[in-house]
């Protein structure tokens, strides 16, 4: 979803310069897949058959990739505003987009999928109903997932009326994307709780 988010950011923004640290990023979390998470597959759970596991996981997914996009270009944002307080730009990163490009990329990308993270929480809730009988039970993904949800309000929230743009939206959805990862990554390798399934 990484890849498919920058492709479609690329064939509307034309932020080719991008594609390495994305490179990078599915390549790290492709080899980690395969290497410290990778477990044999096993039949599902009653809790996991379900057709809401397919709406809900590919919405969190769909969203997740275009966090880590969004978040990208913010980081790439304030490198990019790094070198030119510094007196411009060194050639490699000519091509890069101005700033209130990638500003504006990273926002649009946000207000984009917003909508259906906030689907991917309510899905969760309604198939937490079903399969354990309470729509929200504070498990720590659940938890991570509404701080997430939080996380991107506020920095939506600053922007619209607050006016914040530039290096403070930047680093406000640096740190969104940053509880989003600690989710993706902490939670589902060593937390515990509903949503442990893989024996990690």
């Amino acid at each position: 979803m990484l890849t498919a988010a920058y492709l479609f950011a690329f064939a509307k923004y034309k932020v080719r310069r991008l594609v390495l640290p994305v490179s990078i990023c599915v390549l790290l979390t492709l080899g980690t897949a395969f290497t410290v998470l990778y477990r044999p597959s096993a039949p599902l759970v009653p809790a996991l058959k379900s057709p809401w596991l397919a709406i809900h996981v590919l919405a969190a997914i769909i969203s997740g990739g275009v966090f880590l996009v969004a978040n990208l270009v913010a980081a790439t944002f304030l490198l990019m505003e790094r070198y030119e307080l510094r007196g411009g730009r060194p050639g490699w990163a000519t091509r890069i987009p101005s700033l209130d490009s990638l500003d504006q990329l990273s926002y649009r990308l946000i207000a984009f999928v917003f909508p259906l993270w906030t689907f991917a929480v309510i899905a969760g809730a309604i198939w937490a109903e079903s399969a354990w009988g309470k729509y929200w039970g504070w498990d720590p993904k659940e938890t991570w997932a509404f701080i997430t949800w939080v996380a991107y309000a506020a920095y939506l929230h600053a922007r619209v009326t607050v006016g914040w743009r530039g290096r403070r939206a930047a680093w406000l959805c640096i740190f969104a994307g940053s509880t989003f990862l600690f989710n993706y990554v902490y939670v589902n390798i060593w937390g515990t709780g509903l949503h442990t399934y893989s024996g990690l």
